[in-house]
């Protein structure tokens, strides 16, 4: 007698992944933007300029400028498939604009933006009170790596060149962002290559404006950063916001244009 064939067996259907949660889009908001600040702005306070640069020990704008686009990058690979990796209102703003993000989640995500960067800041002030007599003093005398002109530039450029080169840098970060998340772009490398297009920028704009491009990151040292960083913060909302809105306006009939078929 033979045995019994095995019962035949259906294979399911490839199933999509279910999307994540609001609550947890916006957790991985605040955690990115807590991840960017704190490594940003905790480089900027404590290493930047270390022991006055004795024996080489600091990191200087270069360090500044690879933290940005290495906290960037780490959050992105992290976090992206949550979120999709935005940590920056004006990101989230110049997304909207551009078609690539419902505009009913944009209030939840600057608000999750903020709260991450604000939580980062006031922690690198509790570390830092912990600091040598007069460290927390100074580092808000100095305006607490807050992003401006005037005192709170570090090459001491005027309003003009701050705004300018903040609305530049975060158009090119914009543009770049909707290039490398676009259906023609390769698979894998977005953050790597946001990462790096923010080092690059910051690279230009941190002797000019102290480089923000980031409204949530420009809030959370400005109020720690004393009169001045309040005064001048409007210019770190105002810039990246108009620079991402024309990335976000311009990039698809610049470069998202579709041959016609003859």
């Amino acid at each position: 007698m033979s045995e019994a064939a095995p019962p035949a067996t259906v294979s399911a259907a490839p199933v999509a992944p279910a999307s994540p949660a609001v609550a947890a889009r916006l957790a991985a908001e605040v955690a990115g933007t807590f991840i960017l600040v704190f490594g940003v702005i905790g480089t900027a306070l404590f290493a930047a300029g270390f022991d006055g640069g004795t024996a080489g020990l600091n990191v200087g704008f270069l360090g500044v400028a690879l933290a940005l686009g290495l906290s960037v990058l780490v959050s992105a690979y992290a976090f992206g498939p949550v979120s999709g990796g935005h940590f920056n209102p004006a990101v989230t703003i110049g997304l909207a604009i551009a078609g690539r993000f419902a505009w009913k989640d944009v209030a939840g995500y600057i608000v999750a933006q903020i709260v991450g960067g604000i939580i980062a800041s006031s922690l690198l002030v509790a570390i830092a009170a912990g600091g040598p007599d007069g460290f927390l003093a100074n580092a808000q005398k100095g305006g607490f790596a807050s992003t401006g002109w005037g005192e709170l530039s570090p090459g001491g450029f005027g309003l003009v060149s701050s705004l300018v080169v903040e609305i530049i840098a975060t158009a090119v970060f914009v543009w770049v962002i909707l290039g490398v998340t676009s259906s023609r772009a390769a698979d894998g490398f977005a953050p790597l290559a946001i990462g790096l297009t923010l080092t690059l920028i910051a690279l230009v704009a941190i002797p000019i404006s102290n480089g923000s491009f980031n409204p949530a990151r420009s809030i959370a040292t400005a109020i720690y950063g004393g009169p001045t960083a309040l005064a001048q913060l409007w210019l770190s909302i105002v810039a990246p916001i108009v620079g991402a809105a024309i990335a976000g306006i311009t990039f698809k009939p610049l470069f998202d244009k579709v041959r016609r078929a003859s």
